[in-house]
């Protein structure tokens, strides 16, 4: 247990260490068992925070991200969060206005994100697979850039598969009633 523990926090360092020395513009730390968003990792970024543009947290063991993470990383154009234990953001997102991509598929959602509504620039919202009902169409039918919502297999209200289709002037993927999701 230790040893693999060790194993995730010495993969987690080696990414970090990879970003900062070569200046690249994405931070991934997909699959590294992570709970949070280590505070370490605050530090050691602290002079590239602006040039990141793209994290990728996939599939990890998230079950929130503080608004400390949304104000430091607050230049990003993407961020990839699918597949962890998500069920809100932090009202922070809001500072998020260059934000053109986010992925919160495959997490346990049960409202839509509202703050996300807010993000001038947001073209793609992935939030496949989570437990949404009811979402805000009036308000996503007023984001100037947003071009596709990505609903399908949430169990969305019949409300919203009839409202949603004349207001909107986005992609909005839904699945038909009742689908279920395809084993993993």
């Amino acid at each position: 247990m230790l040893k693999k523990m060790g194993e995730a926090v010495a993969r987690v360092a080696r990414k970090v260490n990879e970003t900062v020395e070569s200046g690249s513009d994405t931070l991934d730390l997909a699959e590294c068992k992570l709970v949070s968003f280590p505070i370490g990792i605050y530090k050691v970024l602290r002079n590239v925070t602006d040039q990141i543009h793209l994290i990728t947290l996939a599939n990890n063991e998230l079950k929130s991200l503080t608004s400390k993470f949304m104000t430091t990383f607050c230049q990003l154009r993407e961020l990839r969060l699918e597949g962890n234990f998500l069920h809100r953001l932090p009202n922070e997102v809001s500072t998020l206005q260059h934000l053109k991509a986010i992925d919160l598929s495959r997490n346990q959602f049960r409202d839509f994100p509202e703050q996300l509504t807010t993000l001038p620039a947001l073209e793609t919202i992935n939030l496949e697979e989570n437990d949404i009902v009811d979402v805000p169409v009036e308000k996503l039918a007023t984001m100037p850039a947003l071009r596709s919502v990505n609903l399908r297999f949430n169990p969305l209200s019949p409300e919203v598969r009839v409202i949603a289709p004349p207001l909107i002037k986005f992609d909005m993927l839904v699945s038909p009633e009742g689908a279920r999701p395809p084993p993993p």
